[in-house]
């Protein structure tokens, strides 16, 4: 009997342990998990809405758009790269105080439907607060679906069309329009032709990143007397364009601007070098940067001049410091990056300190129209020469018409100019 009473009370007591354990839900029963950095391929619950108050820190997810695969991938990838590797760095280095931001990219191989399917499932599954985009089409695609949304979206791409404000409000340019890069070339070249009146030729590829700025720079030349003379299209994924660049020199252009990425760029100079053409090239930001070189050979890039929208990682710049003690942690050095990741990690800087500004107006929810509200009161935002400063506001999400130009001498770029405007 007695036996009996022991298993009986041994019986009740455990009962009670397990209604207590459901009952009381031990220390981390209520809480929201929270996650400093991207898990990969976790899902995440997105922006938990705790006030900071609530002594929980919140929760910013951003969504990325890369294109790794895909026929702009030899830049998509480095720049991709320096967008993960800056919100890693900011999570090592304590992070914006009271709130943590995931970023949870994916690779959408630079289709258009692709990048649609992908957004919302960012929007929906991951329920991201802003998003990094890549390229033009696929921005200009969804540029009235992240107004509907509320969304916040960066974009690779410089488009001319990104500035209206009316079709794309919460859509914002990090650096000088492809238009503005290519206004500032031909101001460069006016200024600087010695001679009859120069003549331009406009190098590009049939998509809406290559004919993005093609209309403005034709209408900026005829203003300030640069005459175009020949327009060419060229395959961004192009390995032969001698026919376009023998139709181009029929109509002898002082000047060409080119408008690809660095696999198209180099077939074009490749194959001009081999017919002898003497048009001085100049290439638009994605045309320009270490790839080129390195696909090419110095020999061929040698005098090719750019747009350096972005700081080389060689050069000495306040900005580097960061980056090199985030590549120091990783065994690596600035030799192991190039302009394009520099790129990347800028264009997520910029995000972070509009995140940053929106936490510092509201204690609130740090939803897309938050963080909007706090990128539009960034101004003169010093990157400390990693790109031009940019300023945003509820009347302008331009950032800055501001860019550098660029020569390759010696096997290397070199700054040909300080950040310049048209309208300077």
């Amino acid at each position: 009997m007695k036996s009996r009473n022991k298993f009986l009370a041994l019986l009740v007591g455990l009962m009670m342990l397990l209604i207590l354990a459901a009952c009381g839900g031990g220390d981390d029963a209520g809480k929201t998990t929270t996650t400093d950095g991207p898990a990969e391929g976790a899902s995440t619950s997105g922006n938990d809405g705790e006030s900071a108050s609530s002594g929980e820190k919140r929760k910013v997810v951003v969504g990325g758009l890369f294109d790794l695969t895909g026929g702009t991938g030899d830049v998509g990838t480095p720049f991709a790269e320096g967008e993960q590797a800056f919100f890693k760095h900011l999570e090592k280095t304590g992070g914006i105080e009271g709130v943590s931001i995931e970023l949870n990219g994916k690779d959408y191989a630079y289709a258009i439907p692709e990048a649609q399917k992908i957004y919302q499932q960012l929007r929906d599954k991951e329920k991201v607060s802003a998003v990094l985009g890549w390229g033009t089409g696929d921005t200009e695609a969804l540029r009235q679906q992240v107004a509907n949304d509320k969304l916040p979206y960066f974009s690779a791409s410089y488009s001319e069309n990104l500035k209206d404000l009316e079709e794309s409000p919460y859509n914002f340019l990090t650096a000088a329009s492809y238009s503005d890069q290519g206004r500032t070339i031909v101001k460069w070249i006016k200024e600087n032709h010695e001679g009859d009146n120069p003549t331009l030729a406009l190098l590009y590829n049939d998509t809406a990143f290559g004919r993005s700025p093609v209309e403005d720079i034709k209408a900026y030349a005829a203003e300030i007397g640069v005459e175009v003379v020949d327009e060419q299209v060229i395959d961004v994924q192009a390995t032969e364009a001698q026919s376009q660049l023998l139709n181009m020199e029929k109509k002898n252009p002082d000047y060409a601007i080119i408008q690809q990425t660095w696999a198209a760029t180099s077939t074009i100079l490749r194959d001009a070098k081999t017919l002898d053409i003497d048009t001085q090239f100049f290439g638009l930001n994605w045309a320009s940067g270490e790839g080129v070189i390195d696909i090419v050979g110095a020999d061929i890039a040698e005098g090719y001049m750019g747009i350096l929208s972005h700081a080389m990682p060689y050069e000495d710049f306040p900005g580097m410091a960061e980056i090199e003690e985030y590549l120091k942690g990783e065994g690596k050095t600035l030799e192991d990056i190039d302009q394009k990741f520099v790129q990347g990690w800028t264009t997520a800087k910029i995000m972070a300190a509009g995140i940053e500004a929106a936490a510092k107006q509201t204690d609130g929810e740090l939803d897309g129209e938050a963080i909007r509200a706090g990128l539009e009161t960034l101004t003169d935002l010093d990157l400390g020469g990693l790109g031009a400063p940019v300023t945003f506001s509820a009347d302008n999400h331009a950032g800055t018409d501001k860019t550098r130009l660029g020569i390759v001498k010696n096997g290397k770029w070199e700054q040909l100019t300080e950040y310049i405007s048209h309208n300077d």
